[in-house]
């Protein structure tokens, strides 16, 4: 329970994923602890005058700013959407836009809602899909379920079928008439299908025009033949939609947005200002800033699902600051954003580490990917070592993408054994310095293909 999680632990549930940056990782394990310090006041406290204090992360690229919003949001199951702040700047894009930030955090929550409702109902959806289906089979369709009430000895029927219905009943749990067809009648729409373009400002509209055309055309019933294994699942997402709530899981879901979501805006240094020139593209990104002001001030935004208040929303700003400064941002946004955290470059044992400790380190990936194949991948230390060397110099050499270097000197290491895999079926393979440095001899020499490749 989030509840019970102390900053520290939060730290340390961060630590399996994300190697380093310990400051930030402090910085949101805190936002993250007096979130649920406010939900537990009492309602007649100062409850709602308590706002989240939103946090810049600055840093380089691939250091690990968007990982750590993202496992901080998956580790408290917290509805969470991240954005490209320079989205907002391009051709085409008007203030309110920025408002789809917040209906996107809604669809998220809507989402993570309607998939715990339905762990929930799911084994009353799949009894009443098989009790379906036993009628079907004893009838010969769903229709003809009720037939046979003129028979003269309806005790009698009625003991037979229930008798027969325990037989099938076995058999269907035994999986022996999986590939039996039935007959059965599924929902499906009638008319023209119409998607209505999401315009800001106009969901109450959209939301109306939806119902008006759910009126106007009708589900209707369609007879299918199928085997009994493709209807059960047809059977069991029809049921799951007649027994869900849909709308206690849109009010819990926009709850749960106002209350726990987490909005990461990336790229946030794009939109600050750079001189004090008038027109130009300057004043597009202080636009941008303006009109992300209010939802991160507090304001409520219409969606198809009902206004949404974001004061309890939390928002996380990143950027690599390195032609910028946060001083660059407007005061009013940057009052809204009072802690800032700087993530620091990788250094060569960072590297190290990044392939070693974490759950899904990528030497795990590779070898559980692999092992589909009936190859078995042993990373020794030096072929590691190797590795992280040859990330860290190109990092310095070239452009600095940070961890994200691994990816592309991974692919390139294992790229034989990926591209044969039948070459090396049932074999263990090595991944050693020698090995690391085979591979990539020619690339690490050529420093001009290096630039393209590494």
């Amino acid at each position: 329970m989030i509840e019970d999680l102390m900053p520290e632990e939060i730290v340390k549930k961060l630590g399996e994923f994300i190697i380093g940056q310990d400051d930030a990782k402090k910085a949101v394990a805190i936002a993250l602890r007096n979130r649920s310090r406010r939900m537990a006041l009492g309602e007649d406290s100062l409850k709602d005058e308590i706002h989240p204090k939103n946090i810049i992360m600055m840093g380089p690229t691939g250091v690990g700013k968007t990982e750590i919003a993202r496992r901080l949001a998956k580790l408290v199951n917290a509805p969470f959407v991240k954005v490209e702040a320079t989205k907002y700047t391009e051709v085409g894009y008007v203030g309110r836009d920025v408002e789809s930030m917040v209906r996107d955090l809604v669809s998220s929550a809507l989402k993570m809602v309607r998939e715990e409702h339905e762990v929930k109902i799911r084994k009353k959806a799949e009894e009443k899909a098989e009790e379906r289906i036993l009628d079907i089979l004893l009838s010969g369709s769903e229709e003809n379920k009720h037939d046979e009430k003129e028979k003269p000895d309806i005790q009698t029927v009625n003991e037979e079928e229930k008798t027969a219905r325990e037989i099938f009943r076995k058999k269907l749990k035994t999986g022996t008439l999986e590939d039996r067809e039935v007959e059965i009648k599924t929902s499906t729409k009638s008319g023209p299908v119409m998607q209505v373009m999401a315009v800001p400002g106009m969901e109450e509209m959209e939301s109306q025009m939806q119902n008006l055309l759910g009126d106007l055309f009708p589900k209707k019933k369609a007879r299918k033949k199928i085997k009994i294994s493709e209807a059960r699942k047809l059977l069991i997402e029809e049921e799951v939609e007649n027994l869900l709530d849909h709308e206690k899981i849109r009010e819990e879901a926009v709850k749960r947005a106002e209350e726990s979501g987490i909005i990461f805006i990336d790229e946030i240094d794009k939109i600050a200002s750079r001189s004090s020139k008038a027109g130009g593209p300057d004043v597009s990104r202080e636009g941008v800033q303006r009109d992300i002001l209010p939802l991160v001030e507090g304001s409520t935004v219409n969606t198809r699902h009902g206004p949404v208040k974001t004061d309890h929303v939390l928002f996380l700003g990143a950027g690599a600051f390195h032609m910028s400064s946060i001083s660059d941002l407007i005061p009013e946004l940057q009052g809204r954003f009072p802690l800032r955290v700087e993530l620091k470059a990788l250094k060569k044992d960072d590297y190290s580490s990044i392939l070693h400790n974490p759950k899904n380190a990528l030497t795990k990936q590779y070898q559980a990917l692999m092992s589909t194949e009936g190859i078995a991948l042993e990373f020794d230390n030096s072929g590691i070592e190797v590795i992280s060397q040859i990330a860290f110099d190109m990092n310095v050499k070239n452009e600095n993408i940070g961890a994200r270097r691994l990816h592309t000197i991974m692919e390139k290491v294992l790229e034989e054994i990926s591209f044969y895999p039948k070459k090396y079926k049932n074999k263990e393979i090595k991944i050693d310095g020698k090995y690391v440095e085979k591979q990539l001899k020619d690339i690490v020499t050529d420093q001009d293909l290096s630039k393209y490749i590494l």
